[in-house]
């Protein structure tokens, strides 16, 4: 599950603009270390061969422009492609005549919680977590806000763009944009604790269609999921004896905490515990028996559950599509 991620591989124009900042610095400063490192070497070999002090040579003004002009236009030119990729990269909208933000400018909330994603659609009312299904396509790029509930977190998708902190009480903006359909993995690059490094989300690129089908799939609730078996009925009854609704939201009934992920749609979901382990059926089963053996630290406890209980819950959780 915690692959490697191909950082030079870019997918999207902002990623592909750090990339090409990158590269050309990257060649500038191999090509300074090869002259540098050849001078030395030149100056090492000279001395070595002379039994007496070398002519000193004190320099002129002509050798010293010239070797001046050299760094100055590098760095002229380090500064323009550095600002053009700020501008590139600038997704802050623009402020409403109160100050406050303009949701119809911004596509995505994405809150960093310890330790998982909590994402919002503004426009459509739909929250999900640790995954961003968004439409592929040159022209299409969401506007993302970040922040966070709790300590630093920092949102970053390599291959689609830069990385930005979630800081809690402040609001920041990043762009995301794939340019070709597929799956993109996504990290916290922040320490924020005991489990930062499974703190990781998706991003799916779809196809317009796709993408059509997913909204459309993401706003029916789940209140009555169509022919409950008898296993499911009971654990649905003991989800909602139990403590389960204080934390967790199912839109159409009564459970409306947020304090852990929205699970309205959960069993459409690739993953368990931001990126522990796959969604199955025996995987969930190994999450809600002990939650800590998988995740230590988070803040789901170990509820002891029963056998019974843990089928039960099993049963009810897969219906939640």
């Amino acid at each position: 599950m915690n692959s490697v991620i191909p950082v030079l591989d870019p997918a999207s124009p902002q990623a592909e603009a750090i990339n090409n900042l990158f590269l050309q610095v990257l060649l500038i400063s191999a090509v300074i270390f090869a002259i540098v490192s050849g001078l030395i070497l030149i100056a090492i070999s000279r001395g070595r061969r002379r039994d007496t002090l070398p002519e000193q040579n004190f320099g002129s003004e002509k050798s010293e422009i010239f070797w001046m002009i050299g760094p100055v236009i590098i760095v002229i030119w380090l500064v323009a492609i550095s600002a053009n990729l700020v501008i590139t990269l600038n997704a802050i909208p623009q402020a409403d005549p109160d100050g406050k933000t303009n949701f119809n400018d911004v596509d995505l909330i994405v809150t960093g919680h310890q330790w998982w994603w909590e994402v919002k659609y503004p426009k459509s009312g739909i929250i999900t977590a640790n995954e961003i299904h968004m439409p592929a396509g040159k022209e299409k790029k969401f506007r993302i806000l970040v922040t966070s509930a709790d300590v630093i977190h920092c949102f970053w998708v390599p291959q689609l763009g830069r990385k930005i902190d979630a800081i809690p009480g402040r609001d920041n903006y990043i762009w995301l944009q794939a340019t070709k359909p597929g799956s993109y993995q996504g990290r916290c690059s922040e320490y924020c604790g005991a489990q930062h490094a499974w703190m990781n989300f998706k991003v799916y690129a779809d196809t317009d269609e796709e993408f059509q089908q997913w909204v459309a799939s993401e706003k029916r609730t789940t209140e009555q999921p169509p022919l409950l078996s008898p296993l499911a009925a009971d654990g649905k009854k003991y989800f909602f004896q139990a403590t389960c609704p204080q934390c967790h939201t199912i839109q159409g009934t009564e459970a409306e905490a947020t304090i852990g992920p929205d699970l309205t749609h959960f069993a459409n979901r690739k993953e368990i515990g931001a990126g522990v382990i796959e969604n199955t059926s025996e995987n969930l089963a190994l999450w809600l028996k002990n939650p800590q053996a998988l995740k230590p630290g988070c803040k789901m406890p170990d509820f002891k559950l029963s056998d019974t209980n843990l089928k039960q819950l099993v049963a009810y959780l897969e219906t939640l599509k």
